[in-house]
């Protein structure tokens, strides 16, 4: 069974290389609020949307007081292609062995067109100040997901 987390629990730490190799850890952003969304797979057509449209909303998250951070098992080199093919000017992180998407409960078992597989569940987190959950989704949409969550958290 995978592991949930809820808002107020403390979020897992974690440091992982960026795509240029260089370590991120969730440390950086304490005093700050910051989403944190894992997806799939870098340059795959969801995955794609849902990162432009993270890009078409920063300077407003960023006026709100949030960063953004995306986490996914693709490889630094691979990352670096995405961020510069889409523009992307937010940090994305290589999760290679999984752990951390694990740890937040964005990697199980999903259903995917009727079958039950094993892969990363699309989810996005908004942690607080504090290193707290503040919001914890699960099995997001790539298209509309940015758009609601900005109207959920009012930006």
């Amino acid at each position: 069974m995978t592991n949930r987390l809820s808002p107020g629990d403390p979020a897992p730490d974690f440091t992982l290389p960026d795509a240029d190799g260089e370590p991120v850890s969730l440390a950086d952003y304490r005093g700050r609020r910051v989403v944190v969304y894992f997806y799939p797979a870098a340059a795959t057509p969801g995955c794609t949307t849902q990162a432009c449209d993270f890009r078409d909303s920063l300077a407003d998250l960023g006026d709100a007081g949030l960063d953004v951070v995306g986490i996914s098992p693709d490889k630094p080199a691979k990352l670096a292609k995405f961020r510069d093919e889409e523009g992307l000017t937010f940090p994305l992180l290589s999760d290679e062995d999984r752990s951390v998407l694990t740890a937040w409960g964005a990697f199980g078992e999903k259903t995917m067109y009727g079958k039950t597989v094993t892969g990363v569940i699309r989810s996005t987190f908004v942690v607080d100040a504090d290193g707290k959950i503040e919001v914890a989704q699960y099995n997001v949409r790539a298209t509309g997901h940015v758009g609601k969550l900005r109207r959920d958290l009012k930006v």
